[in-house]
């Protein structure tokens, strides 16, 4: 299962869950997510199944739903993907009380609902991978309520490692730093952004996202299979820059 499939960090996930042979559900708001998902890269006639779900993922029964109809025709669910979020950017006298709760709703319980719907259907040795950021640890001006929401993430991922760890379910989450996707545009498009960013990041460059799956397949994997309520940063050791 992996949510926010339609585009960036979520399509990434798709894909390369499909090239290890997965069965892979795509789920998002848009409507429009199997046409965006039909567009994988690479994709071959040897990878494994895809199928396209919508659903909003703020909604405790929409995502209920989801995984019982999934658990319902493959038996258990083995790894859910909390990729879904929202980026806003506004500085915090001009957050609008929609804004606020509409940010939290997708970020913070869509990875709780997530989580809760998935653990009924998951025998033990699966996995949960939670979207948080080095936002949570490392905030800017104009990001207080996205920041705050991926801090909360990242707690909320040691939360459940504990709470679900006697089940034999790991849960963990994936940090990144600034990623060549869609959400990160505005770095590429403000003057001097570009200048900034590259200021803080060891490495001296962007992420591409294939980066972030890699760290994602880690953590599903049984290369991980002692690592649960970890937050895995992928960010170029922007948090130390």
């Amino acid at each position: 299962m992996v949510t926010g499939a339609a585009q960036g960090m979520g399509l990434c996930f798709a894909s390369g869950l499909l090239t290890q042979g997965a069965r892979v559900i795509a789920v998002d708001i848009k409507d429009g997510v199997q046409q965006d998902s039909n567009n994988i890269p690479g994709r071959t006639a040897t990878d494994g199944t895809i199928e396209y779900k919508v659903a909003d993922v703020s909604s405790q029964n929409q995502v209920q739903r989801l995984a019982s109809e999934v658990a319902e025709k493959y038996g258990a669910i083995d790894v859910w993907v909390n990729n879904a979020g929202l980026f806003p950017q506004s500085n915090i006298s001009s957050v609008s009380d929609e804004q606020l709760h509409r940010t939290f709703g997708v970020n913070v319980d869509g990875v709780f609902f997530g989580a809760q719907a998935a653990s009924e259907f998951m025998k033990p040795g699966s996995s949960i991978v939670n979207m948080a950021s080095v936002a949570a640890s490392r905030v800017r001006p104009g990001r207080a309520i996205y920041s705050a929401t991926k801090a909360a993430v990242k707690n909320l991922t040691n939360s459940l490692a504990v709470e679900f760890g006697h089940l034999g379910i790991r849960v963990n989450a994936l940090a990144p730093g600034f990623i060549n996707t869609e959400m990160t545009n505005w770095v590429h498009e403000t003057p001097g952004a570009m200048e900034k960013a590259l200021s803080s990041i060891p490495l001296g460059r962007i992420g591409e996202p294939d980066e972030v799956l890699k760290a994602m397949l880690f953590l599903i994997s049984n290369s991980a299979s002692y690592v649960t309520g970890h937050t895995l940063s992928v960010d170029g050791g922007s948090l130390h820059g």
